[in-house]
């Protein structure tokens, strides 16, 4: 039995995930943008209806993953608004204008963000060379990687995914996500040797999580 975070875009599949066994959310807004940072009214509100971990992105848009001075102003100040919430932890992740992870703007939301622990977001699947990213998010404080391998989706990395358990040897956990099913789970797992997968478990083309889906993942 795996460890599953599932992505919400919406009250609504947070709430199913955790009736249904998730053992973390990862919760964000702007479903059609990839993720940026919800709404403070819905975490407050989900907060008190869920006890399993809630992460909470900071993004201040979709696209790109280099922000302008105001962006990282705006992204400071959602943490700390969000953290009076008493999340559990916050996922975001800045590249510089080379798609290098950017370690001083890192380093300062993660010192923020303490002591929630953070997650670097599938930013990491942008960035240059695989080994040297992973020691610069280790460096800057992260707890957890998102990725796909630096690849479209997680079944497209599997290989990178098992280079970069490997590397991190236990430094960081390696957070296993992008097109990741509960029809692929169970092989993504054997290859890579990861120990949580992320997933939206939205099966159907809508914004909502799928309770079967999130069981499947979760009993695979």
């Amino acid at each position: 039995m795996s460890k599953i975070e599932i992505a919400c875009f919406n009250p609504e599949s947070a709430i199913i995930a955790f009736e249904n066994g998730a053992d973390r959310i990862e919760l964000c807004d702007g479903l059609s943008e990839g993720g940026t940072t919800p709404n403070f009214e819905t975490v407050k509100q989900l907060r008190e209806k869920i006890s399993i971990p809630i992460f909470v992105m900071i993004r201040p848009r979709g696209g790109d993953f280099t922000y302008s001075d105001e962006e990282f102003e705006q992204m400071k100040s959602d943490l700390i608004l969000l953290k009076s919430l008493s999340v559990d932890g916050f996922v975001f992740g800045i590249l510089d204008e080379n798609d290098e992870v950017n370690t001083l703007q890192n380093k300062e939301l993660v010192e923020l963000a303490q002591p929630c622990p953070c997650t670097f977001h599938r930013a990491f699947d942008r960035a240059k060379d695989l080994g040297q990213s992973l020691e610069k998010v280790i460096g800057c404080g992260f707890t957890t990687i998102l990725t796909s391998g630096q690849k479209p989706n997680v079944s497209e990395g599997r290989e990178n995914l098992e280079k970069l358990v490997e590397l991190s040897a236990g430094r960081i956990e390696i957070l296993v996500g992008g097109g990741l099913r509960s029809t692929n789970i169970e092989e993504i797992r054997e290859f890579t040797k990861a120990e949580y997968f992320h997933s939206s478990a939205i099966t159907d083309g809508s914004a909502f999580a799928s309770a079967e889906e999130v069981v499947a993942l979760k009993t695979k």
